[in-house]
């Protein structure tokens, strides 16, 4: 399952750093599938929906730090663990009950960010 911030966020920074995939975003910061990816041009992501790999996002918070489902793999492939939720000094970097994948998927994930 991805990883989600709650909003016991301090917005202290320490996670984005750590992420692979650059799914980590600063609250009210845009995002877009190619920062830190090899996607380019038209792609269709897990969710289903298609977009421009460049093209900047709505940020999915204004308040706190948030993570990109679409981006997020848990860290599998790159590390034993979530980074994130290794760094973060208040323990808000949880698993995400609404977005649940199976190491394979992640896999696959990991594969899709980076042809």
């Amino acid at each position: 399952m991805a990883i989600k911030i709650t909003e016991e966020c301090i917005n202290c920074g320490a996670c984005e750093p750590e992420c692979p995939n650059n799914a980590i975003y600063e609250g009210g910061r845009e995002w877009r599938f190619s920062d830190g990816t090899s996607l380019k041009g038209k792609i269709t992501p897990k969710s289903g929906i298609t977009y421009d790999a460049d093209e900047p996002q709505e940020p999915l918070s204004y308040d706190v730090y948030y993570i990109v489902t679409d981006k997020c793999t848990e860290c599998v492939g790159f590390h034993d663990e979530p980074q994130c939720a290794a760094v973060c000094p208040v323990d808000c970097c949880v698993p995400d009950e609404n977005h649940v994948e199976t190491k394979e998927e992640l896999l696959a994930k990991k594969e899709f960010l980076h042809l």
